[in-house]
């Protein structure tokens, strides 16, 4: 109970103060507005850096993740990327071979 009495005289000095002192409350609070404006302005650079890392970080991770898909071994992937290492060499083979073939029948 001590501690309400205490909170409401407080409250009530503290409105008598503003009304008495408006002038020099508004002098000070544009004094302070700058700092206050420099101060927060700082913090959330310092939070969106902090965000920037994280973000930046995370597309790292991302880019390690392993080869092999969920659910396939190292050894099936292999076989899976050597079949297809293959078929993309017979297909460039095969597209140089008509390649060839074009500029040969150009020149008759």
């Amino acid at each position: 109970m001590v501690v309400f009495i205490g909170g409401v005289i407080a409250f009530i000095l503290g409105i008598i103060g503003l009304v008495s002192w408006w002038e020099e409350f508004i002098t000070m609070f544009k004094a302070i507005l700058p700092v206050i404006f420099l101060l927060g302005g700082a913090v959330a650079a310092y939070i969106g850096s902090q965000e920037v890392k994280d973000k930046i970080k995370g597309h790292r991770e991302a880019g390690r993740q392993p080869l092999a898909p969920e659910g396939e071994d190292q050894a099936e992937s292999l076989d899976r990327y050597r079949n297809e290492v293959s078929e993309l060499k017979d297909r460039l083979a095969a597209l140089e071979k008509n390649k060839e073939d074009g500029q040969e029948s150009e020149n008759k």
